[in-house]
């Protein structure tokens, strides 16, 4: 995240919309959610935030008063006024990506827009096995789809993208690469199950019963985390069986907060000394996070690293859980090495 690349931006884009939601600003959203799909393409899963939030509040309406005609008659505008929310967002959100596809087709497929292209590019290309801009006036084989997609062909055609295609032998270090992210994704999936099975079962459209269930929980495994989670295992599943899985850290870490509110779980639990709780409980607490966000590094630890929470980590790595250990060494090693490698055009994510 620290390379100047569209994942920086993106994620910005993304993670402000999800918090824009969450506070209830749905246009705002809606805007930041759209220029994160005109960012990058998969922005365009991030409907599924809108789509779930309408359908759940549409859902929880049924379930409350009686079935008389007024309030059929009530439910049936409402469902209209869903529907058309919905239809609005989805279209705003995928506004960006389907100007970018019309435009790509007016350039490829169009008659008499052969560009002038320099020499140079024009043999790289010959080289690379791309192809021009209508060449002699042959259109590309996407032209003639149905739906006509640049995007998908180009993924299909010169990045071998598509379902188990990067199961290979020679690929097995890029799956290495991937494996820890891959293992924390499916974890904290797995941990949000095990917590929340009813709710699961139920897509979170039930209402909650509070004198049989109590109060909701809170941290990672509150219900409300449960379209996150969903959208962070879609996401998972897709990039492991069907892309370049060597990208699939970067991928997660700018598209789903779940990787960092697990991590942040996992050390809550296994770290105590982070996060010790006193006999006055929320006060001791605030103190102890003040430390640990350096807001007041005078005051925790000793020497100049008191303040810094991975250097905090860092100094105790010895006294850590093995999970505390595994989690501070893949994310400080992979930032580490990213940014040496991919600064200097060497292979990498």
């Amino acid at each position: 995240m620290a390379a100047a690349y569209s994942e920086s931006m993106f994620a910005f884009l993304a993670f402000s919309a999800m918090w824009q939601l969450e506070k209830g600003q749905s246009w705002l959203s809606v805007l930041l959610f759209s220029l994160a799909t005109g960012v990058r393409a998969n922005g365009l899963v991030n409907a599924g935030f809108f789509l779930y939030s309408r359908s759940k509040s549409f859902a929880l309406q049924l379930q409350v008063g009686s079935g008389s005609v007024r309030k059929l008659s009530l439910l049936r505008r409402q469902l209209l006024s869903v529907a058309s929310s919905m239809l609005l967002t989805c279209a705003g959100i995928c506004l960006p990506f389907a100007l970018f596809q019309y435009y790509a087709y007016m350039r490829f497929c169009s008659p008499g827009l052969e560009l002038a292209v320099p020499e140079p590019l024009r043999q790289l290309a010959l080289d690379k096995g791309y192809r021009l801009v209508s060449p002699h006036g042959v259109k590309p084989p996407w032209c003639s789809q149905r739906f006509p997609v640049v995007y998908s062909y180009i993924q299909d055609v010169y990045w071998n993208v598509g379902f188990l295609r990067y199961f290979e032998l020679r690929q097995v270090p890029n799956f290495l690469l991937a494996l820890p992210v891959s293992l924390l994704g499916s974890w904290a999936a797995w941990t949000f199950i095990v917590a929340n099975p009813r709710h699961c079962l139920t897509l979170g459209l039930e209402r909650r019963k509070k004198k049989r269930e109590g109060k909701p929980r809170a941290g990672f495994c509150c219900p409300a985390v449960f379209v996150y989670v969903v959208h962070a295992t879609a996401l998972l599943v897709l990039g492991f069986f069907c892309m370049h899985v060597q990208v699939l850290t970067r991928f997660l870490g700018s598209s789903s907060p779940v990787l960092y509110w697990f991590s942040a779980h996992l050390l809550q639990g296994h770290e105590a000394w982070l996060w010790e709780e006193g006999a006055d409980g929320q006060s001791t607490v605030r103190v102890r996070e003040g430390c640990v966000l350096g807001v007041a590094p005078g005051s925790c630890g000793k020497g100049p690293a008191g303040g810094h929470p991975l250097l905090r980590l860092l100094l105790s790595y010895r006294s850590m859980t093995a999970v505390g250990r595994c989690l501070l060494g893949f994310f400080a090693s992979y930032w580490l090495l990213g940014l040496v490698l991919h600064c200097n055009c060497l292979p990498w994510t």
